[in-house]
C-alpha cells in the first residue's frame, strides 16, 4: 500500500522553517543568486505572479504557446495542493529571493517536480530558474 500523499509546505513546522531559511539566505534585491539550480528553464513574473516572459524551453516543458502562457498567474500551472501559494509568495515577497521544490502540472495534466531559485530584479520584476526532477502522474 503506498503512503498517502502529503501537500509540500502543509505542516506548520515547514512553513516555519521555510520562514527561518529566508531571513538566513535574505539578498539584497537585484543581486543574482547562486543555489544549485541548474537552469533549464527560465520565467520572469510580475508582483502579482503573472507571467510577463518565458523561455521557449519552459513553453515546450509546459505544452503551450508563449502567448498562452503570458498574462497568467503561476498559479494556473501549479498542481492543486502543493502549497499555500499565497504564503510563500509572501515569505518570497519578504525576503526577494527563495529557492526550493515546486510542482507544477502541464497541458496533459503531468505533474512535473521543479527545483526552483527565484529572486527580485532592479526593475521589480521576478526573475525564476528551473530544473526538472522529476515527471509523474
Amino acid at each position: 500500500m503506498a503512503a498517502p500523499r502529503r501537500a509540500i509546505g502543509s505542516e506548520p513546522s515547514t512553513i516555519l522553517a521555510a520562514d527561518h531559511s529566508l531571513g538566513v539566505i535574505a539578498r539584497r534585491q537585484g543581486c543574482r543568486p547562486c543555489a544549485h539550480v541548474r537552469p533549464q528553464y527560465a520565467v520572469i513574473v510580475d508582483a502579482d505572479r503573472r507571467y510577463t516572459d518565458v523561455s521557449d524551453s519552459f513553453c515546450k516543458l509546459l505544452g503551450y504557446r508563449r502567448e498562452e502562457l503570458i498574462g497568467k498567474k503561476y498559479d494556473v500551472f501549479t498542481a492543486p495542493g502543493t502549497t499555500d501559494i499565497a504564503v510563500v509568495y509572501e515569505l518570497f515577497a519578504n525576503a526577494g529571493y527563495m529557492h526550493g521544490i515546486w510542482i507544477l502540472v502541464n497541458r496533459s495534466g503531468t505533474h512535473l517536480l521543479v527545483r526552483y531559485e527565484a529572486w527580485y530584479r532592479s526593475d521589480g520584476l521576478i526573475e525564476g530558474q528551473m530544473e526538472l526532477l522529476g515527471a509523474g502522474a
